[in-house]
């Protein structure tokens, strides 16, 4: 065993005039989860409890889109979404279509170890937290006034607003002004940055966990579901990796982007950072993404093929490293 290792990350796809105090509250952000995560390896918590406690603060945080803070639907509200994975018997849970559960990730803990299933959503899911008894909060605690101008944006544009967090003032210099947007499933859209969050982790026993969570795109349509909630998509852990994604979720989707990784590991023999290369560079077609993986053996990998990625990884031998743009 290589020891204990950890990544997380806060969405790929980052506005190259994404201006800097928000890229410092970006690292300072990334930087107090892994302290969180480091803190429980420390104390020999499991891999799985150690995705769970990061993607709870991370939802917690309205910076990234996910709990407070996630993007809003064409109908101004917040459906979020969310997946766990537990690598050594490949349990999983996950959850779509939330309004009021304070914490996705851990509704879709309980998905795994409380329920029959490993997906629930919409009403179903939501009589489900009831029944559990988790925390609930009006729908109104996620919507931040931020994104409630972004969202205007959108409309304006008649567009999904990928990187809902550029200014409000002086928008036209970013990423929303670009002549030639790209395409999802062949319609345009205008700018890309989801900031989906993640967390992959490998703890002193070897066993893997992955975890993400995500409000999806803003201006997107009631009822869609992206890649964060879906098992070997956004999400996978095995007895040799653990992966969480972000991007463009239609793209992930088609390339069961996470699963991918493993299974040139197992089927290709490659190492962690040489199997998540080829995914990235040959999995995508057309598609923006990015990911943070884990292995049995402790290593610690990222790739993204989009300007940035928010994120960071440290590992039982003192690394530790937060960055946004070129690897």
């Amino acid at each position: 065993m290589g020891g204990w290792a950890i990544a997380v990350h806060g969405g790929a796809g980052v506005d190259p005039n994404l201006p800097l105090q928000r890229q410092e509250e970006a690292k300072q952000l990334l930087t107090r989860c892994l302290n969180l995560g480091i803190s429980a390896l420390r104390s020999n918590a499991s891999a799985i409890d150690v995705v769970e406690l990061v993607v709870r603060e991370l939802e917690t945080d309205p910076l990234f889109n996910s709990g407070r803070g996630s993007a809003l639907t064409e109908k101004g509200t917040v459906e979020m979404e969310a997946s766990i994975m537990d690598g050594p018997k490949r349990r999983c849970g996950a959850v779509s279509g939330l309004t009021t559960v304070k914490n996705p990730i851990s509704l879709a803990r309980l998905v795994m170890d409380k329920s029959p299933h490993s997906y629930l959503a919409f009403d179903g899911a939501e009589q489900f937290a009831r029944q559990q008894g988790v925390e609930l909060v009006d729908n109104d605690y996620f919507i931040t006034p931020e994104n409630v101008g972004m969202l205007k944006l959108a409309k304006e544009a008649n567009a999904i607003l990928f990187d809902y967090r550029i200014p409000t003032v002086g928008y036209e210099t970013c990423g929303a002004g670009v002549e030639s947007p790209l395409l999802m499933n062949g319609l345009p859209i205008s700018v890309y940055a989801p900031e989906t969050v993640g967390c992959v982790v490998v703890d002193g026993e070897g066993r893997c966990a992955a975890a993400t969570s995500t409000g999806g795109l803003m201006n997107k349509m009631t009822g869609r579901i992206g890649d964060s909630p879906l098992i070997g998509s956004g999400t996978y852990a095995c007895n040799i990796c653990g992966v969480s994604c972000t991007g463009e979720g239609e793209a992930i989707i088609r390339g069961t982007l996470a699963r991918e990784v493993a299974a040139v590991m197992e089927y290709k023999g490659l190492c962690l950072q040489e199997a998540v290369d080829f995914v990235i560079k040959h999995r995508l077609d057309e598609g923006k993404a990015g990911l943070i993986a884990v292995s049995n053996t402790g290593e610690v990998a990222c790739g993204f093929n989009s300007n940035g990625m928010f994120r960071g990884c440290a590992t039982e031998d003192g690394f530790m490293e937060v960055g946004i743009w070129d690897q």
